[in-house]
């Protein structure tokens, strides 16, 4: 295989990764040193250069596509709208999975709900409704979440195992909408169900 072959490979590992992958798990899989891989990375390079909306980036002995600096503000006045729409919802079917499914990686997550679920997990966190739990004991260490306590005491239950079923969690997460909790008080909660986006593959932890 040719590394113009390879270097398109590893452009569609990065594509459907989303984040950074180790420089490793390529050199090992294509059988290459150092200079093979950095030639496979100058090929993708010369592709994403700055003329280009997507550069590739080297760090930590680690590569990823990443948008271009210079549009990151035309990119967040599009992007940013679509996703206040859409995150509510992948916040209610997120909470819910975590709860019912706990403890659970991010991939276990995106992979029930067949969308990816970065932002719902992260808006979770910070209004501490999930919380980091452990480490799968897979490759790569996944993180593990769980719900917390405060979860509990805004859903109105005694422990984890009072939990209703699916469907009258989500009413009651979907009460505490209207009522105006921080958690959905910047965003609206949409009609329809947003289309899935594909899920990418599982991090090695963080």
């Amino acid at each position: 295989m040719s590394l113009k072959e390879i270097a398109k490979i590893i452009e569609g590992v990065l594509f459907v990764a989303g984040e950074g992958v180790d420089i490793d798990e390529f050199k090992t899989r294509f059988e290459m040193n150092d200079r093979e891989f950095n030639k496979c990375l100058d090929i993708l390079k010369e592709k994403y250069n700055e003329d280009s909306g997507v550069n590739v980036i080297r760090y930590k002995n680690k590569v990823q596509l990443c948008s271009n600096p210079q549009i990151v503000e035309n990119i967040s006045e599009i992007l940013n709208p679509i996703r206040e729409r859409s995150l509510t919802k992948a916040a209610l079917e997120t909470v819910a999975i975590v709860a019912y499914k706990q403890p659970i990686t991010r991939l276990e997550i995106e992979n029930i709900r067949g969308a990816n679920s970065d932002y719902a997990i992260q808006l979770l966190q910070s209004n501490n409704l999930i919380e980091v739990v452990g480490r799968k004991d897979t490759v790569g260490k996944p993180l593990l979440f769980g719900t917390t306590e405060n979860f509990l005491k805004r859903f109105e239950l005694e422990s984890i195992e009072a939990l209703p079923n699916y469907n009258e969690l989500l009413d009651r997460i979907r009460v505490i909408h209207s009522e105006g909790e921080s958690l959905y008080r910047e965003f609206s909660i949409p009609e329809e169900e947003p289309k899935s986006e594909a899920p990418k593959a599982e991090e090695s932890g963080e």
